[in-house]
């Protein structure tokens, strides 16, 4: 219950302006809560009253009672692990303890600590950021480690708190550093939609062109829900001078067809000039993914025709047949071939070019012509019984049927 209530009581609040960040997700489900928590162990079987003696070291080590066969023993480790178990009355304490374990100066006790840190912080997470900050710098490697770590699961519950420390570890000359950063972003960004673009915002306006380029694989997650903030920082990306900055931007548009149609067709004609074949595919994808009704793909379909890559025209010529018709469709038909000089595609544009309704062979005029009736010969033989003088007269009976009646 006290978990529960602290994760409900925080609110993320834009830096800038101090109004709450909307959620995308609006509430911590009990599945997130159990990634929040160490690796199972001892520390689950620890009794209540045991835990603060034993985590903050007045005691050295306790017999664990025997449950299912298992029994064993706990120490202080074990006890700070187990800190997010605490009643509702020793929250304090046991937050102070995690605190100091945090500034340990053994480096087991302060791993411990930050394997406790996040789901004790949906309990109390007073002064943990400053925390996890200094600890992000700690001398002992498997100490940053376990830092960076933390701080992937923190980031997505506490943005606000976490942003400081996300913006530097985001520009960290460490690699590790950045490339565990940028993951912690991503996760941010998809619960939080509004903290990421902020941090984007920043990144792909950087000097750094690594920044830009990890910052722009992060749009594919804020495209559906980032708003007219996260459509604008998609295309600032795809003007971008570096070419996999605009690559990765051009990923949001198999998103965006289907959450934004009208702005994924805005963005998709920002692009249609651009050359590198892995944009042309994404752009070539997603306009037959478009609102063929709509003028504006018709007129990008219709210029896309023109275009100099072989197989982007190939992809606009073979969608002419679905945005026009008739007289329409021949005209641009016929308009495209004079200047086509591939064979494949002038053999496509001499077919949509002819009206094979007055223009075709026999068997084609012959399919747009109406189906004769059809009598079966029940309905034949009832004929025959209404009309006992009447002949059925066929192909071979017109000499008979031109002659006249011999007068008497």
């Amino acid at each position: 219950m006290g978990r529960n209530k602290m994760s409900r009581e925080y609110i993320a609040r834009d830096p800038r302006t101090g109004k709450a960040i909307q959620k995308f997700n609006q509430t911590y489900q009990d599945e997130d809560i159990r990634v929040l928590l160490p690796q199972s162990g001892p520390w689950q079987r620890i009794p209540l009253q045991d835990i603060l003696s034993l985590a903050s070291g007045k005691v050295k080590k306790i017999e664990l009672p025997i449950n299912d066969g298992r029994g064993g023993f706990a120490g202080r480790i074990d006890g700070i692990k187990a800190l997010n178990r605490v009643l509702g009355s020793d929250v304090d304490k046991a937050h102070s303890i995690l605190l100091d374990a945090l500034d340990d100066d053994y480096p087991d006790v302060r791993i411990a600590a930050l394997k406790s840190m996040p789901s004790f912080s949906l309990r109390k997470s007073t002064s943990i950021f400053q925390f996890l900050s200094d600890r992000l710098m700690d001398e002992n490697d498997a100490v940053r480690e376990e830092s960076r770590e933390c701080l992937k699961l923190l980031s997505p519950i506490f943005p606000s708190g976490c942003e400081d420390i996300l913006r530097r570890e985001l520009r960290s000359q460490i690699m590790t550093n950045r490339g565990d950063a940028f993951e912690a972003l991503r996760l941010t960004a998809k619960r939080w939609p509004e903290a990421g673009c902020l941090h984007l915002d920043e990144l792909i306006r950087e000097a750094d062109t690594d920044l830009r380029r990890r910052g722009s694989k992060i749009l594919k997650t804020i495209a559906a829900n980032g708003g007219a903030t996260g459509w604008d920082l998609i295309s600032w990306s795809l003007q971008d001078e570096d070419i996999q900055v605009r690559r990765n931007a051009s990923q949001t548009f198999a998103k965006l067809v289907v959450s934004e149609p009208r702005i994924a067709t805005i963005l998709v004609e920002s692009a249609i000039e651009e050359e590198d074949n892995v944009i042309r595919k994404a752009v070539i994808k997603t306009l037959k993914r478009l609102d063929m009704q709509n003028p504006r793909v018709t007129r990008m379909i219709i210029d896309g025709a023109r275009s100099r890559d072989v197989e982007f025209r190939k992809a606009c010529i073979g969608q002419l047949s679905i945005i026009l018709s008739g007289d329409r469709l021949r005209e641009v038909a016929e308009e495209l071939l004079r200047h086509e000089t591939n064979l494949e595609l002038r053999k496509k544009l001499t077919s949509l070019s002819v009206d094979i309704t007055m223009e075709g062979t026999e068997s084609q005029k012959n399919q747009f012509l109406a189906a004769l009736d059809y009598i079966d010969d029940e309905e034949e033989k009832l004929i025959e019984i209404l009309n006992p003088n009447k002949k059925i007269k066929g192909e071979d009976d017109k000499r008979e049927l031109s002659r006249r009646d011999r007068e008497d």
